[in-house]
């Protein structure tokens, strides 16, 4: 999937996630792979923005191939096993890497 198609998808997820509970949460997504990228999904005032951009003042950074993003996007990547096996990297609080997680997965 190209990088433009990943981050709509993300952000298509991200526009249905409930985040009415959520003060702020800042995660940048490093995608590696030749058509990878860098954007951010950051959570304010209970609104969630989803750019192409790096950001700087952030919880965590994450990173993470194309095909395991969308795995991760779909639910089927534990932050925990993924991190404890090297299938994604987190640069900062691996608690918010997970928290994310959870929150683009609520029901």
């Amino acid at each position: 999937m190209k990088f433009e198609d990943l981050l709509g998808k993300a952000r298509k997820i991200a526009g249905k996630t409930d985040v009415s509970d959520v003060d702020f949460l800042a995660v940048q997504i490093n995608i590696t792979e030749p058509d990878g990228g860098v954007f951010y999904v950051e959570v304010k005032d209970h609104k969630v923005s989803v750019e192409p951009y790096e950001y700087y003042d952030r919880n965590c950074a994450i990173t993470i191939s194309n095909a395991d993003f969308l795995k991760f996007l779909d639910g089927d990547i534990d932050v925990g096993k993924a991190y404890d096996e090297g299938v994604i990297k987190v640069d900062g609080d691996l608690g918010k890497a997970a928290w994310f997680s959870d929150l683009l997965h609520r029901k």
